[in-house]
Order: structure tokens, then sequence, then C-alpha cells
């Protein structure tokens, strides 16, 4: 299933060593599988903590646990430890935690959204926020809705023409228009005060 290298088994083997805990294992999980957000958690754990439904693979000095339900995402998978002048730096390689790219036959609405998890939402992470598709219509106009950090900023309307739109018309050049359909009147920072009558679009 998972392929680790001799020096990444030395490196585990090594800090396993320095904590001075008897039983001690190291334990991999796939956070988010399937998903452009996919990533791969490496931790400690004492046997206690173990469920019982990990895989274990039996390594020289150690035991090196998957996570049970984190295991068909790692097919093919490989763990090698690099020295370089610093120490060091794992690598992981598992091509399978992210799901399978939408190919060319893939709707309009499944390319949007993988575009949005795989490179949006990532960037706009860093500021707290996070953009939701609601609606793709006949035209090729993509609505969405802003939230976390967001909703309500005052330069919401700068990242949604120059981040959002900019990446979502690179990738999927079928998209006419990007529309903000947030209600940014409910923010802490209120974009604009929305009036009677006055669409929420503007």
């Amino acid at each position: 299933m998972i392929d680790i290298s001799e020096r990444a088994q030395k490196h585990f083997l090594r800090l396993l060593s320095q904590q001075g805990i008897d039983g001690l294992s190291i334990r991999l999980r796939v956070t988010s599988p399937g998903t452009p957000a996919a990533n791969c958690e490496l931790e400690f754990a004492e046997p206690d903590e173990l469920t019982g439904q990990e895989w274990t693979i039996v390594c020289e000095g150690f035991d090196f646990n998957v996570d049970g339900d984190s295991a068909q995402w790692l097919e093919g998978a490989t763990i090698d430890f690099e020295p370089n002048a610093t120490g060091g730096q794992l690598n992981i390689r598992a091509p399978r935690i992210k799901g399978e790219i939408p190919g060319e036959g893939a709707g309009l609405i499944e390319r949007v959204r993988y575009v949005l998890e795989a490179e949006v939402n990532p960037k706009i992470a860093s500021h707290g926020g996070r953009v939701s598709l609601l609606e793709v219509d006949a035209d090729g106009v993509v609505v969405l809705q802003f939230g976390g950090g967001c909703h309500g900023c005052a330069s919401v309307d700068v990242t949604l023409k120059h981040g959002v739109e900019k990446t979502l018309r690179e990738r999927v050049p079928e998209i006419t228009a990007v529309r903000d359909a947030t209600d940014h009147s409910g923010g802490s920072n209120p974009y604009y005060s929305k009036k009677e009558g006055q669409s929420a679009l503007g």
C-alpha cells in the first residue's frame, strides 16, 4: 500500500526514540480525502490512542499505522526522507488523495467547483475567507457566495474581480461572468448598504 523508504524509516525511528514513550508509533491519516483540499497528517500515537481500525505496517523497530478510513486513498503512496544541511525533509507523495481532476467531459458545475476548491479557497483561506458555488446559469454566469472573513469585507469586490473571476475564467473558458450573491451588509464591515428595492448584486 505505502512504500516507506529506508531513510524515512530511520528518520521515524529517531523521532520516536527521542520521545521516550514505550509502544509509541507513527500514525498517518488523510484529511478531506477525495477533494482538492486533501492533505496527509502524521502524528505520534500511544497504544491507547489507536482504535483498532488502523492498517499496521511493521517497520524496523516501530509500527507505522494508517488510519482505516484513509487507507483507500493511499494506494501507491511513497514516503521518503531527504537529508540536507538543515537536517532534512520528509516527502509524502500520495497521488490519489485528492480524487480525480475533472476531465474534458466533466460538466461545467463540476469543473467550476473543482477550481474553487483546488485554487481559490486555499488562497483566500489565509484571510479566513471561503467561496461557495450557488449556481451556474445557462448563459455561463457563475454566482458565488462569500463567507468567513470575506463576508462584509470592503475589498471583496477587488478579490472577486482580480482573483476569483480571473482564475475561474482562465481555467473554465465557458464562463461568461462571475457574480457575488452575498449580502455583505450583514458582515461586520459591509461593503455597501443595501437599500429597499435594490438587487443584492447591484
